[in-house]
């Protein structure tokens, strides 16, 4: 397994992520923006793909 990738966001950037889930996006958009902000929280790869469904 190679080095896991950490995300960090400021406020307004992770505000910004949180705004788009209610916009009229893709679902696909949306689910990357989610994605982002919950690595930037902590969220390890593995977990996301657990919360989202996905396969690794």
């Amino acid at each position: 397994m190679g080095a896991r990738l950490r995300v960090f966001l400021t406020r307004e950037q992770d505000k910004t992520l949180l705004n788009l889930r209610t916009r009229n996006l893709p679902q696909k958009v949306k689910d990357r923006a989610e994605v982002i902000r919950l690595n930037s929280h902590g969220w390890y790869v593995e977990k996301i793909a657990a919360h989202f469904e996905w396969t690794l």
